[in-house]
């Protein structure tokens, strides 16, 4: 009874946040040009707090435009960026200086979400988006690539892991979102609900401290962006079909694959790790200690380390809990 309560209170969720305005095509995240203006002005200072060198480019798909953003070394190893739900590719500020010291970084906004992404159909399904990410990979030639996925990013990076012919190579998922298991503690989440519904300063500074416990690690300026895609952008009907991958897709990964989770993160817990290792073929598990959903924040030099060991290792990979 509690698991089908914890199901129906995660539906609910998900489809009042998806209550759905008319979807303009040539804007479908925000409501007035204003808004954008707003919202894309804040982005372009955040992205500022990558310090590092770095290019935008506009790629045409089929569904679009993408907007993809590139740093480190061009001889480098491909690193494929997929960020959280209104995060946008802006939140890798804490992570992109280790990251692309030894790699090529293309770092992508996710087309349904505030961004500089533009959508230009109707919202896309699952297929659409494996569709989406791989027209924007033969774009850029990239084969045998790595890609790190965090929350929803981390549900998509296995959804394009789980389809045949994939040129991915290792795969790192940050407390990945409706991946393993639905969200661990429901009630604990109504906090973003309520900024969906009720957007206002306040409850996206309670919405924080749930998800990270260090909040004040957040730069001012990333937060005010982040802000601003709450109060403006909807969640669409996407995150209503992100459920958890069956035995079987999980096992149909053979990527090494590493899954790092907070210890007290409000999304997953031990359950998600112990499937992780149970129904991926080369996994490893990690949990990081004081860290919540926002594992690049709350533990960014941790992480860092984590991530990079991960992908510059040559080891064999075995399940393993750390």
């Amino acid at each position: 009874m509690l698991k089908l309560y914890s199901r129906l209170a995660v539906v609910l969720f998900l489809v009042t946040s998806c209550a759905s305005k008319k979807a303009k095509f040539d804007d479908y995240v925000f409501k007035t040009k204003n808004e954008e203006i707003k919202y894309q002005t804040a982005y372009d200072k955040s992205l500022k707090l990558w310090n590092v060198p770095y290019t935008e480019e506009n790629i045409k798909t089929s569904f679009g435009t993408a907007h993809v953003i590139l740093a480190g070394p061009k001889n480098g190893k491909d690193l494929v960026l997929l960020h959280g739900m209104d995060a946008s590719s802006t939140m890798w500020y804490p992570n992109i200086k280790t990251l692309a010291k030894n790699h090529r970084i293309y770092a992508i906004d996710f087309i349904m979400e505030p961004n500089k992404s533009n959508l230009t159909a109707k919202p896309l399904s699952s297929e659409e988006i494996v569709v989406y990410y791989n027209e924007i990979f033969d774009h850029y030639k990239l084969k045998k690539f790595d890609i790190i996925g965090a929350s929803r990013g981390g549900w998509i990076a296995t959804l394009l892991a789980s389809q045949k012919n994939n040129s991915i190579d290792k795969i790192v998922l940050l407390s990945p979102a409706q991946t393993f298991k639905f969200i661990d503690k429901v009630g604990k989440t109504t906090s973003a609900l309520m900024l969906k519904l009720f957007p206002s300063e306040k409850k996206f500074g309670k919405t924080l401290s749930t998800f990270s416990t260090h909040p004040e690690n957040i730069s001012p300026v990333y937060k005010r962006q982040f802000y601003l895609a709450n109060k403006y952008a909807k969640s669409n009907s996407s995150m209503f079909k992100m459920h958890p991958f069956s035995d079987k897709e999980l096992q149909s990964i053979q990527n090494p694959v590493l899954v790092l989770i907070g210890d007290k993160d409000v999304i997953n817990s031990e359950e998600s790790l112990e499937r992780a290792q149970k129904y991926l073929a080369k996994s490893k598990t990690k949990i990081i200690k004081d860290a919540g959903h926002f594992l690049t924040i709350d533990q960014p030099k941790i992480t860092n380390d984590a991530i990079i060991n991960f992908l510059e290792s040559n080891s064999n990979f075995v399940s393993l809990q750390n």
